[in-house]
């Protein structure tokens, strides 16, 4: 069952088709790679894409319809078993690879071709701290089924692991993406089976969780994320526009601030429908 904040299904053994955004019309600043601008100015902070923020904001959508939907069946608004359909596990991989898919995508803009440390240790430390109290907290509520691995964990072993990727020729990351992808259907060890090495994902047993998303095959849409900045930059597919402070568009604004928010947003979504619902289900007694 799928459960928990993170609260995504495992994939082990299904195909998630990952395709590539279009980052024409968006908004660009003073972190174009060498092919766009051969001196980019680090001093200046990064400008968001608008794209990326449209696809990121529509992502923590599908997450929050997703967890809104496993409440209902919780607390016996949907019959026992909606959630295990295939159309919502597939709608929950979609959206779980789509976090890692943009994560890629905002690495390989935000650093390269320099990486700017201050910026990507402060990131990942928020992002590690996050996966640390999610992981205390199902820990604490149900230790049984606790989160050792979950979206937020491979998220920030995937941004280490992606440093190695963002100077990397396109066509070998690429290639790397598939490996990571099918490596999990060929080779599987006992070797890997001690609870400190499941998370790599190569294992043939893991303890029960509420969210488990293992660095194989979920390194893979980060790394087609990587992959594909890195093509829209060598297409000149990237534009230059004015910063974002400048839209006068409100909707975007508001788009804007959910994707500067996600991680936020993805925190304390669960417990506020949780506590929505419940509150109905004591006011419809």
């Amino acid at each position: 069952m799928v459960d928990g904040v993170c609260g995504f299904r495992n994939w082990h053994h299904d195909v998630v088709r990952i395709g590539l955004p279009p980052f024409s019309n968006t908004k660009y600043s003073a972190e174009q790679d060498s092919v766009m601008t051969p001196k980019p100015n680090l001093s200046q902070p990064t400008a968001r894409l608008a794209t990326v923020d449209v696809l990121k904001s529509t992502a923590l959508l599908g997450m929050i319809v997703f967890h809104f939907a496993y409440d209902l069946e919780l607390f016996g608004y949907l019959a026992q078993g909606t959630m295990a359909q295939s159309t919502w596990l597939t709608f929950a991989r979609i959206v779980a690879g789509s976090f890692l898919f943009l994560s890629g995508v905002g690495l390989s803009l935000a650093h390269f071709p320099t990486i700017r440390w201050p910026d990507f240790l402060r990131r990942l430390k928020i992002i590690s701290l996050a996966a640390f109290v999610i992981t205390l907290s199902t820990y604490i509520a149900v230790p049984d089924q606790f989160i050792y691995f979950g979206i937020l964990h491979v998220i920030a072993v995937s941004s280490l692991a992606g440093l190695l990727f963002l100077r990397m020729n396109v066509l070998l990351v690429f290639l790397a993406a598939v490996l990571v992808f099918v490596l999990p259907f060929f080779f599987r060890t006992e070797a890997l089976n001690t609870p400190i090495l499941t998370w790599i994902g190569l294992s043939t047993q893991w303890r029960p969780s509420m969210d488990f998303e293992p660095f194989f095959p979920w390194f893979a849409p980060f790394l087609a994320g990587i992959f594909s900045a890195r093509l829209a930059r060598q297409f000149g597919l990237i534009s230059a526009g004015p910063p974002p402070e400048t839209m006068p568009n409100s909707f975007l604004k508001k788009i804007r601030w959910a994707s500067r928010h996600s991680l936020t947003i993805y925190l304390v979504h669960q417990p506020i429908l949780i506590g929505v619902i419940w509150g109905w289900s004591r006011l419809a007694l």
